[in-house]
């Protein structure tokens, strides 16, 4: 059996959401929509899970707090103590109040950069990397859902067409390769 994909265009979001819960209820699994624009409510209908971006973030978050906190004390009390405005230089634990805005900033420095990099490199759209989008129109004013044979089983690509065309469906197309 050659690989093939069905790819379901839609005019309009509301249409392309009652097709999705329609034939998730039939059982089928949809593999990606695709959008010019967020749709609200699609993630759990087709079975996308949340994202765990934010605990990344986090983490990148408290690296960065983590590497501020580590140069403050390295380059203001350890390798060149100064003292600056009467303040003690012999111990960290004096001087944190004034280090705060350093160890805030680079504490969202590190996690801005880290999450927008995770991004890139999860959803494959560094630059140079090729796109992924079934059809140019997705960007402009159509909406695709993209079904794969393959992660439906128990229905052919037959059956699964058929049960496409039930819906609004504007233009239905079956790749193969």
């Amino acid at each position: 059996m050659a690989n093939s994909v069905i790819y379901a265009m839609y005019d309009d979001d509301q249409s392309l959401m009652s097709a999705a819960k329609a034939l998730v209820a039939k059982g089928i699994r949809v593999k990606e929509c695709y959008s010019p624009f967020p749709i609200h409510g699609i993630d759990p209908v087709i079975g996308v899970k949340r994202t765990r971006l934010g605990i990344v973030s986090f983490m990148f978050g408290l690296g960065g707090l983590s590497l501020a906190m580590l140069g403050t004390w390295y380059f203001m009390i350890h390798d060149w103590p100064m003292n600056i405005g009467g303040k003690p230089n012999f111990a960290y634990h004096y001087n944190v109040p004034s280090f705060v805005p350093i160890l805030f900033e680079f504490t969202v420095f590190c996690a801005a950069h880290g999450m927008a990099f995770t991004y890139l490199i999860r959803n494959r759209t560094l630059p140079g990397m090729p796109a992924v989008n079934p059809d140019p129109r997705t960007t402009d004013d159509k909406f695709v859902l993209e079904i794969d044979p393959q992660q439906n089983h128990d229905m052919s690509a037959e059956d699964l067409m058929a049960a496409v065309k039930e819906t609004e469906v504007y233009e239905l197309n079956e790749k193969k390769f």
